[in-house]
């Protein structure tokens, strides 16, 4: 039944099973049936005469249902009459079955008695006797008395009575038809006798060949039979009153229930609401179904069988059999509430309200409203694309240009845009470009980067050298500066010129369209970004021509800065390596083996050197400067340089480091007042020589970490060598310390970026190198080896340098060493002494110059210098000669004038020997001098 509600905005209906729909604008408001307020409620067509006649109350209502006015009274009336037919039929149908019974039951009994009394003894014989009725009345009387029945009579063929119960019917005719019993039949018929109505049955008394000689007829009055039927009906009539008693109080429940569903409506009131709630419900625009507790659609609007394009036996299956996409079944089915909730159902997107229909003791179920919004999905659509792009560009913001690296700056362009604005994208980017210089009008590009849905495309590889044809839309965007758009690339003959093999297989992939942006900074085209596509099948338009240009602008910047850093890095490395040293000069004392690893991000300044020196010593050095970059890298060249003119003085390192101390001062002071750079802000040097004679190594650091010893027998250890203040500072002296080395130790110099970082302090990275180092090979490179594998999993943000020395001793067979008085005769005795030497070490061809150098060098040391008087010499990679006195005057070599005596024996011995010079010991002086072997 339905009833419409007037509201202020909302249509209102009730469902036949009893649920309210409340039809609003915006969402659906259920309710059940007795949820309305009566102040609310109007009938269309109320009853005439109702005003004032009270509504409630089982008589009232009982008498509005006995009216017949109503719907409930019109159904009332109809049910008492259908009652009344009901017994009716069944009293007459009973009464037909009990005379069809009686009838039957007559039949047989008289039939079965007329039977046995024609076959009965003697009965056959007395109608053959003399006198029939005497023998057979009396047998006659006895067996109808015995037999229920009302008469036996025997006659002959004729039918001429010879029994009867009454006797003066003996002796006439019998009344009936003995026609076929005198042919030796049956006859059973029923009749309207002298007694009343009757059946009776004739059957023939046969001899024993056959012939008929007579007939015997038994008949029964109905009334006889019927008895019983009769008495059993009043008992059917008095259930069948029972039973309409009952009906009508049923039936009067049935209505007066009915009486309050309907509100007293009549038929045509109850016609015209229906019409109106048809109406109602399927002309609005918005979806109305009903859903039962168990899931089964109970109705479904012709909006929402639109919406949803329902089957046509979809009202009692279960919503999720009805072909809708499973979160939309998942929802109707589910019974939640759901408020605006939007589904797109095919290609219409729904905006679904759900609410439940058991409040307040109602029916279980929902009842769900849906609203096409398909009419704002294009100004939603635009508004989320509008969303999609501005964060891909906010993206290509953060996300490109997360490294100094051009390569990996173009692949971060890549693999951002696929799949979010192409299926396909390549950077091609000049060769001088990749390597930082400004890009070369005419000359090839370079695949540098690819991104894809797929990794199987037919299109130029990375790493591959491109030069594009002038048809093609990249020659076109290198040359103009502007951007190309090819929607359709199988009709692009400009393009398909480039490689007719490779562009047919393109277009054969799927791949049909194209966008070319260059890669601009400032006036400079650095190369071209393609955007393909193939899995979306409309072309490219010109608004993602527009993004793809702001897209390619953003990573275009980032480029150009990793190409400019790129060029700076280069330039930086270039300066560094050429002022690190390309190869070790050759030596006899020690074993060596270097690495240098540069920082990630930038130059740095450490480095490290070997410096050969006078008496077959060797110094190494390792340095450091704070900072990175350019003028990092040329400090460390400059501290470098002059290390080596300080060690050509043959030094002390603690007086090394105090010179170089004061160096560094001074080029603070002079950036300073130049203000053209930064100062330097901190510089560390180790400074270490070793003699493979005492086999002693003298070291002396500056605000360096220390070195690390391994013995020969592979301890390791880490010498106490005095600490003195990093480089620039001034005014503290530095301490040396001595160590004697066994022959086959290892000493291990570095720099800090490879004990110390951000995530750990020295101690820690002392404490990892010394493990390292116990684990490591016998020999150097096996050293250097263990140390940097320890490091393999670490990103160093500082230089390393690092250098093992593997000591060697000079033997004593090789070293010759005699003390000289202060004698000018002694000199002879001198060179016998070294001549001798000479030959024992087959180098008798060094005699001549080795006794003339040593008699320069000894006569000198006697005439100008003091006690003691010592000469040395040294077989190693050349024949070294020393001689050492106690003075600290160091000669000059000077140009002998044509009046001079003397002054020109030190210039003779600069021109025989290799390399001469003068060192300083604590006790003296000794000047050396070097020939070669060979």
């Amino acid at each position: 039944m339905v009833r419409l509600f007037r509201r202020t905005g909302t249509r209102s209906t009730r469902h036949p099973s009893g649920l309210r729909v409340s039809l609003a604008h915006d969402r659906p408001r259920l309710a059940h049936e007795h949820d309305m307020p009566q102040k609310t409620h109007r009938r269309l067509a109320p009853h005439e005469g109702d005003a004032g006649r009270p509504r409630s109350g089982p008589l009232a209502e009982l008498r509005s249902a006995l009216s017949g006015r109503s719907v409930a009274g019109q159904v009332f009336v109809l049910q008492v009459v259908i009652v009344l037919l009901l017994v009716v039929t069944a009293v007459a149908a009973l009464l037909l079955q009990v005379q069809h019974d009686t009838t039957q039951e007559a039949r047989n009994r008289s039939l079965a008695v007329a039977q046995a009394f024609a076959h009965a003894p003697g009965t056959r014989e007395a109608l053959t006797g003399p006198n029939p009725t005497a023998v057979l009345q009396p047998k006659a009387e006895a067996a109808r008395k015995a037999a229920p029945v009302d008469f036996i009579v025997v006659m002959n063929t004729q039918g001429i009575r010879y029994t009867h119960p009454k006797p003066d019917r003996i002796g006439k005719k019998f009344v009936g038809n003995i026609a076929p019993a005198v042919a030796g039949g049956t006859v059973t018929e029923v009749i309207n006798g002298t007694i009343g109505r009757l059946v009776q049955a004739v059957v023939p008394v046969k001899a024993p060949d056959g012939k008929v000689v007579g007939l015997v007829s038994a008949g029964i009055t109905t009334k006889h039979v019927g008895g019983a039927a009769n008495r059993q009906l009043p008992l059917v009539l008095a259930a069948a009153a029972v039973g309409l008693g009952l009906a009508t109080a049923g039936t009067a429940l049935v209505s007066r229930r009915l009486l309050r569903q309907t509100r007293g409506l009549g038929p045509r009131e109850m016609t015209r609401m229906y019409e109106h709630h048809d109406a109602v419900l399927h002309s609005v625009r918005e979806g109305v179904i009903i859903v039962g507790a168990e899931g089964e659609l109970l109705l479904a609007n012709d909006e929402a069988n639109r919406l949803l394009d329902l089957p046509a036996d979809a009202e009692r299956r279960h919503v999720t059999e009805l072909g809708l996409p499973p979160e939309t079944a998942a929802l109707l089915a589910s019974g939640r509430v759901a408020t605006d909730e939007v589904h797109l159902v095919g290609d219409r997107l729904l905006a679904v309200n759900q609410r439940p229909t058991d409040l307040e003791g109602g029916p279980a179920g929902t009842v769900a409203t849906l609203r096409d919004s398909t009419e704002l999905r294009a100004l939603s659509g635009k508004a989320e694309l509008a969303r999609e792009r501005l964060t891909l560009l906010y993206d290509a913001s953060v996300g490109i240009g997360t490294s100094l690296d051009v390569t990996r700056t173009a692949e971060e362009l890549a693999e951002l845009a696929v799949p979010r604005f192409a299926d396909f994208i390549t950077v091609d980017l000049f060769d001088s470009v990749l390597k930082g210089e400004e890009p070369e009008a005419g000359s090839d590009l370079r695949r540098t980067a690819f991104s894809g849905i797929r990794e199987d495309p037919p299109l130029y590889p990375v790493g591959q050298r491109i030069r594009f044809v002038d048809s093609t839309p990249q020659a076109h965007s290198l040359g103009s500066g502007q951007t190309m758009l090819e929607p359709r690339l199988g009709e692009a003959p400009g393009w398909l010129a480039q490689d007719v093999e490779r562009t047919t297989q393109v277009v054969e992939y799927g791949i049909h369209s194209l966008i070319t942006v260059p890669v601009r900074a400032g006036n400079l085209v650095l190369g071209v970004v393609n955007f393909w596509r193939s899995e979306k099948a409309e072309p490219f338009d010109p608004e993602e021509l527009t993004l793809a240009e702001e897209l390619v602008a953003r990573a275009a910047v980032s480029i150009d800065n990793a190409r400019r850093y790129t060029r700076e890095h280069s330039m930086a490395v270039t300066l560094q390596r050429s002022l690190l040293p390309r190869k070790l000069p050759e030596q006899d004392a020690l074993d060596l083996a270097y690495r240098y690893l540069p920082a990630h991000a930038g130059v740095g300044g450490d480095w490290f050197d070997v410096l050969p020196l006078s008496g077959a010593r060797v110094a190494l050095v390792v340095g450091d400067v704070v900072g990175h970059g350019l003028h990092a890298a040329a400090t460390m060249g400059r501290l470098r340089t002059a290390v080596h003119n300080f060690s050509a003085l043959d030094l002390p390192p603690d007086e090394l480091l105090s010179l170089l101390d004061e160096l560094v001062g001074r080029i603070d002071q002079d950036e300073t007042a130049e203000g053209g750079s930064a100062p330097v802000t901190g510089a560390t040097c180790l400074y270490a020589i070793y003699d493979p004679v005492s086999r002693r190594c003298t070291i002396a650091r500056a605000g360096h970490p220390p070195p690390a010893l391994i013995r020969p027998d592979g301890s390791v250890e880490f010498p106490d060598v005095p600490a003195g203040p990093p480089l620039g500072l001034g005014g503290l002296p530095f301490e040396t310390a001595d160590i004697e080395l066994g022959e086959g130790s290892r000493l291990v110099l570095y720099t800090d970026g490879l004990v110390e970082d951000r995530e750990r302090d020295i101690d820690t990275g002392l404490d990892l190198l010394r493990t390292a180092l116990s684990r490591s090979g016998p020999s150097p490179e096996d050293t250097c080896r263990a140390v940097l594998d320890s490091r393999l999993s670490l990103r160093p943000s500082d230089d390393i340098a690092l250098i093992v020395a593997r000591t060697r001793a000079l033997p004593d067979g090789q070293v010759a060493e005699w003390e000289v008085p202060a004698d000018p005769a002694a000199v002879g005795k001198v060179r016998v002494s070294v001549t001798r030497r000479l030959a024992e070490w087959g180098l008798e061809e060094l005699t001549f110059s080795t006794e003339l150098i040593l008699s320069e060098l000894v006569t000198n040391a006697i005439r100008y210098g003091s006690e003691p008087v010592r000469v040395r010499v040294l077989r190693d990679r050349s024949l070294i000669c020393e001689v050492s006195d106690g003075s600290s005057t160091s000669p000059h070599l000077r140009y002998a004038a044509m009046t001079d005596e003397g002054g020109r024996g030190l210039f003779l011995v600069s021109q025989i020997a290799e390399r001469w010079g003068t060192r300083y010991t604590p006790t003296g002086k000794i000047i050396w001098a070097e020939q070669p072997l060979s």
